[in-house]
């Protein structure tokens, strides 16, 4: 499977755990269907069982916004980045933003690919300083 296809079924995935009483295999058995791939559960169980950290470090750089009243495909998108960006080192900081702001393309508003690039910029600025 390709990393987009994988950032792809990630994002249902993480989407489909929040806010209902999927367990995480159920979740993943939904979206895979049996299918595995290695970069996709990676994602999966390193984004979902960091998120509270990530949580923490998206809040400092939602102008005018907080975490709860993001829209859930946003907040899903940028949590998936922000555990990409800060726990994993196998890909540059701009290709992990462009599939970020691709995800937010197909499955956000026409607003969502802006603020999700905002966002993330502030965060990658901080990180390099």
């Amino acid at each position: 499977m390709k990393r987009h296809e994988a950032r792809e079924k990630a994002l249902q995935t993480l989407f489909q755990l929040e806010g209902t009483e999927l367990t995480i295999d159920e979740a993943v058995e939904h979206v895979m269907a049996g299918e595995r791939d290695n970069f996709y559960d990676l994602l999966v169980q390193g984004t979902h069982s960091n998120k509270s950290a990530i949580d923490e470090k998206l809040k400092g750089h939602l102008e005018n916004w907080s975490l709860e009243r993001l829209p859930k495909i946003e907040r899903t998108i940028l949590r998936m980045a922000v555990f990409e960006l800060s726990f994993m080192e196998d890909a540059p900081s701009r290709v992990i933003m462009n599939e970020a702001i691709e995800l937010s393309k197909t499955f956000g508003d026409e607003k969502s690919s802006r603020f999700v690039n905002g966002v993330l910029s502030k965060f990658t600025d901080e990180q390099e300083n």
